[in-house]
């Protein structure tokens, strides 16, 4: 894998300096639990990124804000982040809504299980702070595979000051209790070696849903080889037993790993029901 600027990268592969964003540090003090890693941040040429220690938020501010904002948590099985097609490519559909969109290049846990999630619900606090001169009223986490665990550890682990107003998932990992979560690269690169039962039903978010849980899209693909789609079945129906606001669609085909990819042959029919999805939601 070779070294780029980061920054570069997005400037040449996306275009993105026409449209407006900023960078913000998410700990410029320093991060409460170290991750181990040292070195320099790699990223390849599908804008995969490894060895990430240092985290940010990406925030791509609407022209005309509606006082939504989203954040969105790449995949890759906690080792790598997709920030190309489930992160920065995804930026001009949701601002052009009026929708604040914004990257998390969160910390790779490298087995510090604490890490991810310290991230996200900071990234949540950030834009929070944000709100009166950003005008932000609702702050949604999305997530995409290991993202999508994360961004359901965030909608049922979240601290007072650190809510999300609804949570959007691409073909998520739910639960690492289970013989399918228990042989997944997230979890052998979030807990590192063997962690006991109850960490892992810790970071399994269908066993913390309640009625205080956030609405949810959720996305999934029936032949999906990586994540079995009964993980977002599982969970759909875990926050419909609690009377959670919650929309599900499962299509034939895709298998893995889509994001905003335009060969996804359903990406028309997932990009028309979010939209409508979003301008519906009242959490």
């Amino acid at each position: 894998m070779r070294k780029f600027s980061f920054l570069l990268f997005l400037c040449c592969a996306l275009n993105i300096s026409a449209q407006q964003h900023v960078v913000i540090d998410l700990w410029p003090d320093g991060a409460p639990t170290p991750n181990g890693l040292s070195g320099e941040e790699q990223i390849n040429k599908q804008g995969h990124i490894s060895n990430v220690s240092h985290p940010t938020l990406t925030v791509y501010r609407a022209a005309k804000p509606n006082g939504q904002a989203v954040i969105m948590c790449p995949g890759g099985g906690y080792s790598i982040l997709s920030s190309l097609s489930e992160g920065h490519n995804m930026a001009w559909w949701f601002t052009h809504q009026g929708i604040t969109f914004a990257v998390l290049k969160y910390r790779l846990p490298n087995g510090h299980h604490k890490v991810p999630l310290e991230d996200a619900l900071q990234a949540i606090r950030i834009l929070r702070s944000h709100a009166s001169d950003w005008n932000i009223k609702q702050i949604g986490i999305m997530g995409a595979s290991a993202g999508g665990h994360l961004a359901t550890s965030a909608a049922v682990l979240y601290t007072a000051d650190s809510r999300p107003d609804f949570q959007v998932l691409f073909y998520p990992r739910i639960s690492l209790s289970n013989e399918s979560g228990m042989r997944s690269s997230t979890y052998k690169n979030l807990f590192g070696g063997h962690p006991t039962k109850e960490l892992a039903e810790y970071y399994s978010a269908n066993l913390h849903v309640n009625a205080n849980t956030p609405p949810a899209f959720i996305m999934h693909s029936t032949d999906d080889g990586s994540v079995p789609v009964e993980e977002s079945i599982n969970y759909y129906l875990e926050l419909r037993k609690n009377k959670v606001q919650a929309t599900m669609h499962i299509y034939p085909v895709g298998g893995h790993g889509w994001g905003f990819d335009d060969r996804f042959s359903y990406k028309q029919q997932w990009t028309q029901e979010l939209e409508k999805w979003l301008r519906e939601i009242k959490p």
